[in-house]
């Protein structure tokens, strides 16, 4: 990935997070975590990856992916709106289970360090 690719992926990843945490009505889509965002070279199209604390089964996940995927028209036309670019690219987003495997990893260090003190 080039500078200039990666320079449009992080503006992407923090106005997309703006976008959803205050001009987004649906309540699903205001506790994910956007935890990268990959812009193809000709700038046509951007893989949005989300992860959330609260998602521990399938469910949920599949709920906040369908409620991301429903509101990408709207924070593209967000996007054009506040960013200087000459073409907005499409956005898909996909599930990154990275937090939650991180938070269990912890938890389970914890618990291990606890039945060594005791």
């Amino acid at each position: 990935m080039s500078r200039r690719t990666e320079r449009i992926a992080e503006q992407l990843r923090s106005e997309i997070a703006r976008v959803l945490r205050e001009e987004a009505t649906d309540p699903r889509t205001r506790l994910v975590t956007l935890t990268r965002v990959d812009v193809a070279p000709d700038l046509s199209s951007a893989l949005v990856f989300w992860s959330a604390l609260d998602v521990r089964d399938g469910d949920s996940a599949e709920d906040k992916q369908h409620a991301l995927e429903s509101a990408a028209a709207f924070v593209r036309r967000h996007l054009a709106h506040s960013l200087s670019l000459r073409r907005v690219p499409a956005l898909h987003f996909r599930y990154d289970p990275s937090l939650v495997l991180g938070d269990q990893t912890l938890s389970l260090l914890r618990s291990l360090a606890n039945d060594e003190e005791e």
